[in-house]
Parts: structure tokens; C-alpha cells; sequence
């Protein structure tokens, strides 16, 4: 009589390190347990060539860093699509730690490395990955942010356009009768040609910026963090969605100071051998994000604001400017300790909510 025994086969842990572009993938890895090594590279670069070679891992434990640039979002989806542990490295970190300042070569192949040698000395500066919904939310809020930004690049041509052909100055260029803007005799045709065009492409990026915005503030209405952040003074939908979307999990940071020097309104300062500069803002965090928390802390102006006496003081002491930053990294405290206190649910995905 013959007995079956079943052999467990423990899975191979494999380090690997993928330095990404926007037509090659090149990877390094290097088996911890039996040393097979194996470099190359992933072409082209997209879903379906990844997934592929990802499928030459199924039966090894496979562990995968990548710096956080352009194209990380797709690869660290695949990853975890089939089970992979992902890393997502800080690249102005990832580039500092372990190597000299000394002038080396630097290739695709050196950086895949670099980044699996991270990975197997534990040195991996892990920047936080958003779950699919804040992912979703971040990139509406950074498309709002582009259409707002495009449709004042239009106006500043059109007042542009008005200057250099001597026509009278517009102040408000988009109120009242629109044919006043180019049936000024200073212009030229084609003068009033670039105005008609810009006229149409402001159009056009109205609709888009009234469109995404809807999607925003209908988020903020539902989502947890968004409602509890709407609590503070001063923070509509729309700055609430910006302000979660962009600080993102705050039980990452150990204190509230981490988070105003995520947002870079903390102030900086260069001293040397008694020698010391005037502070500054650092400016290292989102733009967007400090863009938000500054707006929101104009409000602080208004006598309804439990800011204002802290504004009023601060103003007349420093100005009104530095004022306001000051009550922006006071609102960007309590909007730490407000989602840190509602724990998971201030970030985590919710089913009957969409960002989109």
C-alpha cells in the first residue's frame, strides 16, 4: 500500500527594481533565495506587456519598487492586480540615498538596480499610495486646477492682444457686451481674429470647468473626510474635496507639524556661522494643496470667523499676507487632527460614492 505525501513548496521571494519611461520598462531582480539574476527590459510600456511579464512570476513571491513619477499608477494596479507587494519610492530621496557625489554613470540599468538594492537593504523612502477613489478625486481636482489655469492664459492674451494694438484697456473682460472687446478700431483683422478665437476656446474651457466642478462638489457632498473638513471656517465643497484629495492620509504623519511641512507653508531659514537669511516658505508640498488651505484662510478676514482676532493681531503686526499663511497652517492642523480622528473612514473608498 502506497501512501501519497504532499510536498509544500515555500514560494521564492524575488527583489525587484523597474526604472519606468515612457517606451521601455527596465527591470533588475535578483532571486534572495537560489541568486538567479535577470535584467531587461518591459517594451512597450503599458498594461497588457506588464501583465504579461508579471505572469513569469506566479509561482515566486515577487516584491516590486518603482519610483513615483509618471506611469507609477499603472504599474503598482498591476502589481497588486495579481498579488505583487509594490513600493512606491520618493524620487528625490530614492536618487540621494547610498550613492556618492561623485560623478558616476548613470543608465536605465544602474537606476533598476539602485532601486532593488533599496528594496533588499530596507532603505525604500515609501511615499503613500491613495486607494482607487482618492486616486480618482486627485486626478479631477489637478484637471480642474488645468482648466482654470488654461482659460486664464487666454484671458492674458486677449489682454495681450488689446495692449499691443493700442485698444482700450478691458478690466473685466468677460462682462457685458463681448463684442466690445475686438470691434475696437485700434485692432487690426487679425487682431480681431485672435480675440473671436480666444473668445470660443474660454467658452469651450467654461463648459469643461463647469462640468468637472459639479463631480467635485457632488464627491464632497458624501464622502467622510470631505463633510468633516467642511466643518472648518472658510472650506466649501470644493476646497474640502481639493484639501482631502492632496493631503491624503494623515496617520502617516506623526504629528501636525508633518503636516504643514507636507503642504510646504512651513517656514525655512539658512544660518551659518551667525549669519541667517529671512524665512521663507519652503513651497516643497502640492501647489494646489497650499493654493486651497491659503483661500480657504482669506475667510479668516471676516468678523464671523473664529480666526479673526488671531488674523487681526497677526496683520497688524506683519501684513495682511503673512497673516493669512499664518491661519493657513493653523487650518492645516485641524484638518489633520479632523480626518485623523475619523480613522479609516476619512480615506477609504466607499461604494456608493464616486469620484467621477
Amino acid at each position: 500500500m502506497r501512501t501519497r505525501m504532499d510536498v509544500w513548496r515555500f514560494p521564492m521571494t524575488v527583489n525587484c527594481g523597474l526604472d519606468l519611461h515612457r517606451h521601455q520598462i527596465t527591470f533588475d531582480w535578483v532571486d534572495s533565495e537560489t541568486g538567479e539574476c535577470a535584467r531587461g527590459r518591459i517594451a512597450p510600456a503599458d498594461r497588457s506587456e506588464l501583465r504579461g511579464w508579471l505572469a513569469g512570476f506566479a509561482d515566486r513571491d515577487l516584491e516590486v519598487v518603482v519610483e513615483g513619477c509618471t506611469g507609477w499608477r499603472f504599474v503598482a494596479e498591476e502589481c497588486r492586480r495579481v498579488g505583487t507587494k509594490v513600493h512606491v519610492a520618493d524620487p528625490g530621496e530614492a536618487a540621494s540615498i547610498g550613492r556618492s557625489h561623485k560623478k558616476r554613470a548613470k543608465t536605465d540599468r544602474v537606476d533598476a538596480r539602485h532601486l532593488r538594492g533599496l528594496l533588499e537593504d530596507h532603505t525604500v523612502p515609501e511615499s503613500w499610495v491613495s486607494p482607487p477613489q482618492a486616486l480618482e478625486a486627485r486626478a479631477l481636482v489637478r484637471l480642474y486646477s488645468d482648466l482654470v489655469q488654461e482659460r486664464s492664459r487666454w484671458l492674458q492674451r486677449i489682454h495681450a492682444t488689446l495692449f499691443h494694438h493700442g485698444a482700450l484697456p478691458q478690466r473685466k473682460l468677460l462682462l457685458g457686451d463681448r463684442v466690445v472687446l475686438h470691434a475696437s478700431p485700434a485692432l487690426s483683422p487679425a487682431g480681431r481674429e485672435a480675440i473671436e478665437a480666444a473668445l470660443v476656446v474660454i467658452d469651450a474651457l467654461d463648459g469643461q470647468v463647469a462640468r468637472v466642478r459639479a463631480q467635485l462638489v457632488a464627491f464632497a457632498a458624501h464622502q467622510p473626510g470631505c463633510v468633516e473638513l467642511q466643518r472648518e471656517y472658510g472650506v466649501g465643497r470644493l476646497y474640502a474635496v481639493i484639501i482631502w484629495a492632496e493631503l491624503g492620509d494623515t496617520a502617516r504623519f506623526s504629528s501636525s507639524d508633518d503636516a504643514v511641512r507636507h503642504t510646504g507653508l512651513d517656514i525655512t531659514v539658512h544660518s551659518s556661522d551667525g549669519k541667517r537669511t529671512a524665512g521663507r516658505l519652503t513651497r516643497q508640498g502640492p501647489p494646489l494643496l497650499r493654493w486651497a488651505l491659503y483661500e480657504a484662510a482669506r475667510h479668516a478676514s471676516r468678523t464671523g470667523s473664529p480666526d479673526h482676532e488671531y488674523y487681526q493681531r497677526a496683520a497688524a503686526r506683519v501684513g495682511a499676507q503673512r497673516a493669512t499663511l499664518s491661519v493657513a497652517r493653523k487650518l492645516t492642523r485641524r484638518c489633520h487632527h479632523r480626518l485623523r480622528a475619523l480613522g479609516d473612514q476619512a480615506i477609504a473608498d466607499l461604494p456608493d460614492v464616486q469620484a467621477a
